[in-house]
C-alpha cells in the first residue's frame, strides 16, 4: 500500500487501516495477531481503537502484542476519549478536561506506550464548552503524550472551531474520523469540507457500511455476524433498512462483474475518494480481514465508480452544495 500524507500533517498513512472494535470479546489474541501481521506485512500502518472497544479490552490486546510481538514504531496508533462510564455501565459522552485527561492517561496505560500518535475527542458533547475540550487537547500535545490531534463524529461548525483554535496556539487538527461508506455519505455536505478547509486528513470508519456491504444481510442474518450477536446487533441494524437495499445489490452486481467480492468493491470506493486519507476497516477474523485488504489491490473501472456515486448520493441541497466545489 502506499501511503500518503494525512491533511498538513508530517503523517502518512496507509490507505486501510485496521480497526479494533470487535478485539478482545469476539476477536481473540491468535486472530487479532494475525490482523495486525497481515497489515504491516502489505504495507499497512494505521490501527484505530478506543476505551470504549470491549470496555478497554481492544487496547489491552494491542498493548499485549505491541509488547511481545510488533515495534512500536512501526504503527500509527488511533485511539479516542471523552466518555466516561456510569455506575450502571453506561457510555458518557464527556468532554471534560478531567475525563479527557483521565481517559488518555488510561489509554497510555493499556496501550503500554508513553504516547498516542492521533488522539481523538471521540463524540461531539454539547455540555462542555469548547474552550475546556481544547484545553485538554493542548495539555495532551504539550505533555507529548498524544503526537497529533482530532476529532471524531464531529459536525463541521464544531470541527472548525476547534481546529481554529488550535491553530491560535500553534498546533493543528490533524484527523476527523467519521463513518463513510456508500451507505453513510453525510459526511460529504460539511464534515469533509471543513476538514479540507482546516487541513485536517479525513479517516473513514465503518467504509464496509458496518459490515452490510459485504452482501452476508442480503437474505438473512447468519448466527454468527455481528447483526446476530447481544452487543452489536443495534450497531449493525439501521443499515438492514429497505432503504438501503438497491446500493447494497449495486455493490453485489459490481463485485459479480468484477469477480471480486462486495467488501472489496466497497473497500475501494471509498478509498478511491481524494479526500480520504485512511479506511479504517476492522473484521472479526484474520480471513475477513485478508479480503479487505485485498480491495486495495482494486481500481473501480470509471463507469462502476460512477454508477456506485450516483446510486448513493447524498441529498446535499443549499447551502451546502455551495462548499463542495
Amino acid at each position: 500500500m502506499e501511503k500518503s500524507r494525512v491533511g498538513h500533517t508530517g503523517l502518512y498513512a496507509a490507505p486501510i487501516g485496521l480497526g479494533t472494535m470487535t478485539w478482545g470479546r469476539d476477536t481473540d489474541e491468535h486472530e487479532a495477531k494475525e490482523q495486525l501481521t497481515l497489515l504491516l506485512n502489505n504495507g499497512g500502518n494505521v490501527v484505530d481503537t478506543s476505551p470504549t472497544y470491549g470496555d478497554g479490552k481492544a487496547e489491552e490486546l494491542l498493548g499485549t502484542l505491541l509488547d511481545t510481538d510488533f515495534n512500536r514504531e512501526d504503527l500509527i496508533l488511533v485511539t479516542k476519549g471523552g466518555v466516561s462510564t456510569s455506575s450502571t455501565g453506561q457510555h458518557l459522552i464527556d468532554t471534560s478536561r478531567s475525563t479527557l485527561l483521565s481517559n488518555l492517561d488510561a489509554s497510555l496505560e493499556r496501550l503500554g506506550t508513553a504516547y498516542i500518535d492521533v488522539w481523538l475527542v471521540h463524540r461531539f458533547d454539547p455540555r462542555t464548552r469548547w474552550r475546556e475540550t481544547l484545553s485538554a487537547l493542548l495539555m495532551a500535545l504539550r505533555s507529548g503524550r498524544a503526537r497529533y490531534v482530532g476529532v471524531s463524529n464531529y459536525p463541521g461548525w464544531a470541527l472548525a472551531r476547534l481546529a481554529t483554535a488550535l491553530e491560535a496556539e500553534g498546533y493543528e487538527l490533524a484527523v476527523a474520523e467519521n463513518e463513510y461508506s456508500l451507505l453513510e455519505r453525510g459526511c460529504e455536505r460539511e464534515v469533509i469540507p471543513a476538514a479540507i478547509a482546516c487541513g485536517a486528513g479525513f479517516f473513514a470508519s465503518s467504509p464496509a457500511g458496518r459490515g452490510v456491504l459485504t452482501g452476508k444481510y442480503r437474505s438473512t442474518i447468519p448466527p454468527d455476524s455481528r447483526a446476530a450477536s447481544t452487543h452489536l446487533g443495534s450497531f449493525v441494524q439501521p443499515y438492514l433498512d429497505k432503504c438501503f437495499h438497491g446500493i447494497v445489490e449495486s455493490v453485489c452486481a459490481a463485485s459479480d462483474g468484477l469477480e471480486r467480492q462486495p467488501v472489496e468493491v466497497a473497500l475501494a470506493w471509498v478509498a478511491s475518494q481524494h479526500h480520504v486519507s485512511c479506511a479504517l476497516s476492522g473484521a472479526r477474523s484474520a480471513q475477513q480481514f485478508r479480503t479487505i485488504l485485498e480491495g486495495d489491490s482494486l481500481t473501480l473501472p470509471h463507469q462502476i465508480a460512477s454508477a456506485l456515486t450516483d446510486v448513493s448520493a447524498p441529498i446535499i441541497g443549499y447551502p451546502e452544495d455551495t462548499a463542495f466545489v
